[in-house]
């Protein structure tokens, strides 16, 4: 797949502008907790020369019961300021699990109205597994201004998913893995019901990756969202467990040139745990 600066962009893109002044990169890594793994440890072992860590469970609105909501406007300013990212700057985001996380930094940059920010395709493993180099040190960090415009048409609450879900005006496709969306396996997080938004399509993310976590071609992707039942000719709202792997179907949206999508912030997280919001279990 070619580089966009604005969706997906190689490791062989990143080596080449590594040392463009106006690159930030960002180290985006997050993980459910079973995963046994601390990303902020993670990135200060190693990271991609130049690396800023994007903690997304503290660049949220903390005021929230819901895991990682989107940040007020002010506050993802601020947090960016504090980094050294702002106007002007071309982002890239990179994750430690190849393509897990980076995805929802993505959203989120394109939320607050920055549109220059890219993942970069296979993450660390994969610039590890090409020899490109590491760091420990943290990065010398300048302020920069940041100017947030919320483009709102980015995401999705719960009044906005369950009109849609009654009213089948838009595709509400969920990304976690096939026994979550049946009903069949239990939820990794407690007190939430197991099943689906009716309505709804399963695209497990997975589908969407290569062996090495790379994201698959226009064509493949193409064909995942329609063998999964999938009406691209409608708007599609994308739901996951917590709104993260939510945002890799909206990326993989956006690399066939699909842009009315919105993402679901609040996920089954929100959905599964209010007893008068209707669920499904199977396949339908």
């Amino acid at each position: 797949m070619s580089d966009d600066p604005k969706t997906l962009v190689s490791t062989t893109w990143l080596a080449a502008h590594l040392n463009d002044p106006d690159l930030r990169i960002l180290d985006g890594s997050w993980y459910l907790p079973d995963a046994g793994r601390d990303p902020r440890a993670d990135y200060d072992a190693r990271h991609i020369p130049g690396a800023r860590f994007f903690d997304i469970d503290e660049i949220a609105d903390l005021r929230s019961d819901l895991p990682h909501m989107a940040p007020p406007p002010e506050k993802f300013m601020s947090r960016m300021r504090a980094m050294g990212v702002g106007d002007g700057h071309q982002v890239v985001v990179y994750d430690g699990a190849g393509l897990l996380s980076a995805a929802r930094v993505w959203w989120l940059f394109k939320l607050m109205g920055h549109m220059n920010v890219a993942v970069l395709d296979g993450g660390l493993p994969k610039w590890q597994a090409e020899g490109h180099p590491v760091e420990d040190l943290a990065p010398v960090i300048r302020d920069r201004h940041m100017i947030v415009r919320v483009q709102n048409h980015f995401v999705r609450d719960v009044t906005q998913v369950s009109q849609a879900a009654k009213l089948e005006d838009a595709e509400i496709v969920d990304a976690r893995a096939a026994a979550r969306f049946r009903g069949e396996a239990p939820e990794p997080r407690e007190g939430l019901r197991a099943g689906h938004i009716p309505g709804s399509k399963n695209v497990p993310f997975s589908l969407l990756l290569n062996p090495d976590n790379t994201l698959k071609d226009a064509g493949c992707i193409r064909a995942v969202f329609e063998t999964a039942g999938v009406d691209l000719g409608k708007s599609v709202i994308t739901t996951c467990g917590s709104g993260v792997t939510a945002a890799i179907l909206a990326l993989a949206l956006e690399r066939i040139g699909k842009t009315d999508w919105s993402v679901y912030d609040g996920s089954w997280a929100e959905w599964g745990q209010f007893p008068t919001l209707p669920i499904a279990t199977g396949d339908a």
